[in-house]
């Protein structure tokens, strides 16, 4: 038990420094930090300048919870629970093989590191975010999930800040699911995954901002502004009660597996789920609601 705290201890304190460092440092194309302001001001300015729904404010409803939730969760929320959860968890994992005489690198199917770095950043980002939508999925269909997904779905006004309004419990979810597949294809250099996790910033971005944009043919590949919006509607499609569009990054998972939807232009549908004018308006009540509330 003493190197489980031991481990906690440590995570917390190396996060710490690591944190410091992003914030005072800037002479490092990775950092987490100013790479979070950077995409996010220029979304901001395309969302000014190519505005889709014109009426919506710049400083749209909720835009000061949104920026809120967007670095609480990014960089707090990680010092507080994700890095000595992620380590705790992976550790546990390892000394339960152990047990029956294995290690982590017994069921390894490739070593990405050992490829060509451009091949092995795509195998990475093409499972990570399969998984991903997977995840995601299940966040919709699972009525425990579903109660923490709603602060995401709470949105009434798309903004690119949007994309990380989200409960706390989420990304446990997202990276305990994500843990097995990634130790299974091997590691990666954490410089060389900041490019895979920058894109997937921008996209996100893109795809709540109030950007009315779908890429041409690319759209059967990347999720984009006018599909996702479809995902964040009140009304569901009648093929599913559940929702559609489940993408993260990529859209083609939905093309593959029919659960895409988008039946015309989604400008002015109105976001939300049934039930939201009663949702809590507030970050502490939000993040309180899952675990007062269990309802569909």
């Amino acid at each position: 038990m003493e190197k489980y705290t031991d481990l906690i201890q440590n995570s917390y304190s190396g996060y710490w420094r690591y944190l410091k460092h992003e914030l005072i440092s800037v002479n490092h194309w990775d950092n987490y930090f100013y790479g979070l302001i950077l995409i996010s001001l220029m979304v901001w300015g395309l969302e000014i300048a190519f505005p889709w729904r014109k009426n919506q404010s710049i400083f749209r409803k909720d835009f000061w919870l949104d920026t809120f939730y967007m670095f609480f969760n990014f960089f707090l929320l990680n010092l507080i629970v994700l890095i000595a959860l992620s380590n705790t968890v992976a550790e546990l994992f390892n000394d339960l093989l152990s047990v029956f005489g294995l290690t982590l690198t017994d069921f390894q199917v490739l070593e990405i590191s050992k490829l060509p770095k451009a091949l092995g950043l795509f195998i990475f980002f093409i499972v990570s975010d399969f998984v991903q939508w997977n995840t995601h999925r299940l966040l919709h269909h699972i009525p425990l999930l579903w109660n923490f997904h709603k602060v995401h779905h709470s949105v009434k006004e798309m903004g690119f800040a949007a994309h990380l309004r989200y409960h706390w419990m989420e990304p446990v979810v997202y990276k305990s699911l994500l843990y097995i597949p990634i130790a299974i294809i091997g590691g990666f250099d954490a410089q060389d995954v900041a490019l895979v996790h920058f894109f997937a910033i921008a996209i996100g971005h893109l795809n709540h901002a109030n950007l009315g944009w779908d890429y041409g043919r690319l759209k059967y590949i990347l999720n984009n502004p006018k599909m996702h919006i479809w995902h964040h509607a009140k009304d569901l499609p009648p093929t599913s009660k559940y929702g559609a569009n489940y993408g993260i990054t990529l859209s083609i998972w939905d093309y593959i597996f029919k659960t895409d939807y988008i039946p015309h232009s989604g400008r002015d549908i109105e976001l939300g789920f049934h039930g939201d004018e009663h949702f809590p308006k507030d970050f502490i009540n939000q993040e309180l609601y899952p675990l007062k509330k269990q309802d569909d």
